[in-house]
């Protein structure tokens, strides 16, 4: 048995721990992960919170061309830490290279804003007195990410973070555990010191018990959070008890509106890779597809023969995508499963595929890993569990509307708010669909899913509190503002009551 490298942040070790499996190659070499309990955990969240004021002075600048760095580290290593992604989630190797991509993008954005952490000026209404505001780091950050981006996603987080000059505790996912110790080896390469970013594992009990003892003892100032909307809402329970608003992106049942204008083929090439690319473990993953009744028959026909043709299985080849992230992902996978109805009609399969259950164009041994039929279910209901349900796998609703006031007020009615899509030739009804659809994210002719490193990225409702993550709105999380008030008149000054103002004459007429 294989033995996950000691070489952590903090070298804290404990006896608890778990076996990671690849889930492409399920009899493969296993993976001994060891982890901290909460005790740990309070250990380390201390150790960040120490050093908090000592990385805070080091000039934004140089804090910034840390990023650079690192930009130029993982480009240097963007096959290796690829390859990596693909052998511990079973994500595709060329999804695995545009994850690597992302964090490399981050790192380009971010670096120019140690120099761009602006503040303002202000003009003051009373003489010999200057008023500015600066930002100003918050100091430890926690942050949780999940499994489906073990690398991208994490750096959207501690990339500003340590930029604004915080310092972050990082409860990485236990499902890639080499992926977030190479990801760390690189930071602290790029020159970050190791107690500016710390890196742990640990399960969700210890980690919630541990979160809560830091809180306490004021060793956390931020919390960061990728995962589940009913985690996250907990999460933010606890936060809010220490008068701090977490950051949050949650999950999403992400709705395409397609209609009768729309180029149906390429509606269904943005369907097929948001809805079933990565497995359907995305969090902006296609979820809903809101159809007018008049193309819904043709669109279908469309999209069912290529789903039919799809190549699935073995993530090195040149597939759709690959297993699903692990065997709990698959019994989650199985009880989105059971929402399907007498009333639904089922299209590309149903369930793991087996000899039993076999898939035509599958590359590789289905018997090697946790692969999953693709499954698009239509003559779905807007009231029916299925349409309101975020799945995380490879499935896909099917919902036909009359009118799109009637597929708008569809796409918001599952209270999820992460991102949308409309396919559309009508410049009206797209922008009918931006207005009235609620989500943090809308695409026009294009998919639910993608991100680029400047824009914000984030969810409303059920999906997130209004936190963005990317772009400049990043920094805004990471930050307080600080306001100076400088009055150099030698005498008391009382705004609103010591002003000056010109008198004018308001009777004047020509």
């Amino acid at each position: 048995m294989q033995e996950a490298s000691s070489k952590t942040a903090t070298d804290i070790r404990h006896d608890r721990g778990t076996t990671w499996r690849n889930p492409a190659k399920l009899d493969g070499p296993t993976t001994l992960v060891r982890m901290l309990d909460a005790k740990g955990i309070v250990g380390v969240a201390k150790t960040a919170s120490d050093y908090s004021k000592t990385w805070s002075r080091v000039p934004a600048p140089a804090r910034g061309k840390t990023m650079s760095n690192l930009a130029r580290i993982v480009e240097n290593n963007k096959e290796a830490l690829a390859e990596l992604i693909c052998e511990e989630i079973g994500k595709t190797l060329k999804e695995s290279r545009g994850e690597v991509q992302e964090i490399i993008d981050t790192c380009e954005f971010f670096a120019s804003e140690g120099r761009r952490l602006y503040g303002h000026t202000v003009p003051s209404e009373l003489p010999d007195k200057q008023l500015m505001t600066h930002r100003m780091p918050l100091g430890a950050c926690f942050v949780i990410t999940a499994s489906n981006f073990p690398a991208a996603v994490p750096s959207w987080y501690f990339v500003p973070a340590l930029v604004s000059g915080n310092t972050v505790v990082w409860k990485a996912s236990e499902a890639a555990p080499r992926v977030a110790m190479a990801l760390c080896d690189m930071v602290w390469a790029a020159g970050v010191p190791r107690e500016a970013l710390q890196m742990i594992l640990a399960d969700g009990r210890e980690t919630e018990s541990g979160l809560q003892m830091a809180l306490r003892e004021g060793f956390v100032q931020k919390i960061g959070f990728t995962g589940s909307s009913e985690v996250g809402l907990k999460i933010s329970a606890l936060a809010g008890q220490y008068m701090q608003r977490p950051l949050l992106e949650l999950g999403g049942k992400n709705p395409m509106v397609i209609t009768s204008s729309a180029d149906l083929d390429l509606a269904s090439d943005g369907a097929l890779f948001s809805g079933w690319g990565t497995a359907g473990q995305r969090c902006t993953s296609l979820g809903s597809i809101i159809i007018d009744k008049r193309v819904a028959k043709d669109f279908k026909a469309l999209l069912v023969s290529k789903l039919e043709k799809a190549r699935v299985g073995d993530p090195r080849e040149d597939v759709l995508y690959g297993p699903l992230i692990n065997m709990t992902g698959g019994m989650r996978f199985e009880d989105s499963l059971s929402m399907i109805e007498a009333h639904h009609t089922v299209s590309g399969g149903v369930g793991r595929i087996t000899d039993q259950n076999p898939r035509q164009h599958f590359v590789g041994n289905w018997n090697d890993g946790v692969y999953y039929h693709p499954t698009l279910v239509s003559g779905v209901r807007r009231g029916d569990k299925i349409a309101n349900t975020e799945t995380f796998g490879p499935l896909v609703c099917m919902i036909e509307y009359e009118t799109l006031e009637e597929a708008i007020e569809i796409s918001n009615a599952h209270g999820y708010g992460l991102s949308a899509a409309i396919y559309t030739n009508d410049p009206r009804e797209a922008w009918s669909f931006v207005r009235g659809n609620e989500a943090g994210m809308i695409s026009v002719c294009n998919t639910t899913s993608g991100a680029e490193a400047h824009l914000p990225f984030g969810g409303n409702g059920k999906s997130g509190n209004g936190g963005r993550q990317s772009g400049v709105w990043a920094v805004d999380e990471f930050t307080r503002w600080q306001s100076v008030n400088w009055d150099w008149a030698g005498k008391l000054q009382r705004a609103q009551m010591d002003n000056d103002n010109l008198t004018p004459d308001l009777t004047f007429t020509l």
